[in-house]
């Protein structure tokens, strides 16, 4: 894993939502290092532990990342408050991300939430051979279904209320979708049941697990997940050897 720390300056910022906020910064080697579903560490003041955010866009021509959060405590309260000119102490490129392989398979990215951004720059290359599934709370919380568009994807909404497109759960509408890999992140319950979908139809997944990280390098053990390798549980930690995880190689707790 090859990262380093730098002091990124933020070239634009836009509000998505109501706690949810969009960054760009000029990241220089950062950004040409990056891959799909990796993370940042960015420094906050008076805080001993940076903050993890995953990276929601790479451009390596302008040289810059795209980071869209949600405020979650007073680490990204802060955050939510810089401004465009602001420069960010960021740790980066952190973790292993998604292994695209094939971008002429028919492939699904399923995301919930907060956890949506990180497809985002996995999806692009796929362009029409991708269909975006994502869930939200409501029409209010639906976030980046136009960027998905702009990459070419196709994009289904499901909310937990029906505010917009369909009333239920993001597995329900991949049941009636072909596709030949799956990509996902989002809240546990949610992975939980992609993979299980994955296992029925016999075609491979990778999920990025959403955990509280401390160090963001695998030094400390904030977060131990466990796993399984050639038949073997063991724990491993979601910021060094993942976020993003082969379904098979991942135990779940109950």
């Amino acid at each position: 894993m090859k990262y380093d720390v730098m002091l990124c300056k933020i070239t634009e910022k836009k509000q998505l939502t109501g706690d949810v906020f969009d960054l760009t910064v000029e990241a220089g080697p950062l950004a040409e290092a990056a891959r799909p579903g990796q993370f940042a560490q960015i420094y906050v003041p008076g805080k001993t532990l940076r903050r993890p955010i995953s990276i929601c866009g790479i451009d390596r021509t302008t040289k810059t990342l795209r980071f869209v959060f949600q405020i979650r405590g007073e680490g990204t309260a802060w955050l939510a408050e810089t401004k465009t000119g602001d420069s960010l102490d960021i740790l980066a490129p952190l973790g292993t991300g998604y292994d695209l392989g094939d971008t002429r398979r028919k492939a699904v990215f399923v995301g919930g939430g907060i956890g949506v951004p990180p497809l985002l720059e996995a999806a692009k290359p796929f362009g029409e051979n991708a269909t975006a599934v994502l869930g939200f709370r409501d029409k209010g919380n639906v976030i980046l279904k136009e960027d998905f568009e702009k990459n070419g994807n196709r994009v289904q909404i499901a909310t937990d209320d029906g505010s917009c497109g369909h009333h239920g759960l993001v597995t329900d509408l991949l049941k009636d979708l072909d596709f030949d890999i799956i990509f996902a992140c989002g809240p546990t319950p949610m992975l939980k049941a992609v993979c299980k979908l994955a296992a029925e139809r016999k075609v491979p997944c990778q999920i990025s697990l959403e955990e509280r990280m401390a160090c963001g390098i695998g030094a400390c053990l904030g977060c131990a997940c466990r796993l399984r390798k050639d038949g073997r549980e063991y724990y491993g930690h979601v910021c060094k050897d993942g976020p993003v995880f082969a379904s098979e190689n991942v135990v779940w707790e109950g």
